[in-house]
């Protein structure tokens, strides 16, 4: 599935051919291998029969976010991806707090994160400040980028490799679009500047699969400024491993880092080696994490008993 509208997806056909429309029902959902209805995104694998019943096919990794409401509800933003692009401008400086909820919610999907910093051209030392980012984007890559200038580029080409599909997320203005363009060598999608208060403007308004002339593919995603957290303990774990680290070194297992006895990570705060805003970035998707797996778990339990 290369783009999904409202009440239609794009299909490309597995064979050679053009992109097929395909209406979808009033709820937006289709039918899964397992029996349940899904709502399919960009990067799907669908079963379209001769009179259009459409089937989604399981999906090998995805980028999954939380949706506001008191129930638990998930929204796939793009399956059967194997990079994420973490699309972060050095001017404004970068949020290191929405870079570590993206890289918790990359680890997640089962795809690899990789960070590119872009604007690196309107700012005097962009390799000291992908350094910083660098110090919270722990085992991950990190790529400072200008593209106007065509500089830092090249890291990027290189994961353009046949049957691999990347996604690239992040806020409105940091130059997802001209970063894809540049990536396609084309104008692929369209682009704009910033608005009269500084903000990104949205222009992506919708999920695109984008195919390149090396075989890869890339998906254009709408700018994100909140984005819910869908996490389990390994991912948190994985983005946040020094912070972990320090969680296991703790006297007691249940150590609530608030002022109990032997607790490493108070210890950690103490001496400068761990900083209070990753502290507090830990602990607050911690939070977000748990919370959500609780309404995950009461929705799917209620939905259990109701089935009975």
């Amino acid at each position: 599935m290369v783009r999904a509208d409202k009440g239609a997806v794009l299909v490309l056909p597995a064979s050679e051919g053009e992109p097929v429309r395909v209406a979808l029902d009033r709820d937006g959902l289709v039918a899964t291998q397992h029996g349940n209805r899904l709502a399919p995104t960009v990067g799907d694998w669908l079963d379209v029969s001769d009179d259009h019943a459409v089937l989604l096919l399981d999906r090998r990794t995805a980028l999954v976010r939380d949706t506001a409401g008191r129930t638990s509800h998930e929204q796939a933003l793009a399956a059967n991806i194997d990079v994420v692009l973490i699309v972060e401008h050095l001017d404004p400086d970068p949020d290191l707090g929405r870079i570590e909820r993206l890289l918790t919610l990359a680890w997640r999907s089962g795809s690899r994160p990789v960070v590119v910093l872009t604007k690196a051209d309107l700012v005097p030392d962009p390799d000291g400040m992908a350094d910083d980012v660098a110090a919270v984007a722990l085992a991950v890559d990190v790529h400072a980028v200008s593209v106007p200038e065509n500089r830092g580029l090249e890291p990027i080409r290189d994961l353009l490799r046949p049957d691999v599909t990347l996604v690239v997320v992040g806020p409105s203005g940091a130059g997802k679009s001209t970063l894809v363009n540049a990536l396609a060598g084309r104008e692929a999608m369209d682009t704009g500047g910033l608005r009269n208060d500084g903000r990104g403007r949205h222009t992506t308004t919708h999920r695109e699969l984008v195919p390149l002339a090396g075989g890869a593919m890339l998906i254009d995603t709408p700018g994100i400024r909140g984005v819910g957290l869908v996490a389990d303990a390994d991912a948190l774990d994985t983005a946040f491993a020094d912070v972990a680290a320090l969680a296991e070194a703790c006297r007691f297992a249940d150590c609530h880092h608030a002022g109990d006895a032997g607790c490493a990570i108070e210890a950690a705060l103490a001496a400068g080696d761990l900083s209070e805003r990753r502290f507090d970035s830990w602990r607050r998707l911690a939070k977000e994490a748990a919370y959500q797996a609780r309404r995950s778990y009461s929705t799917h339990h209620c939905g259990s008993q109701a089935s009975r």
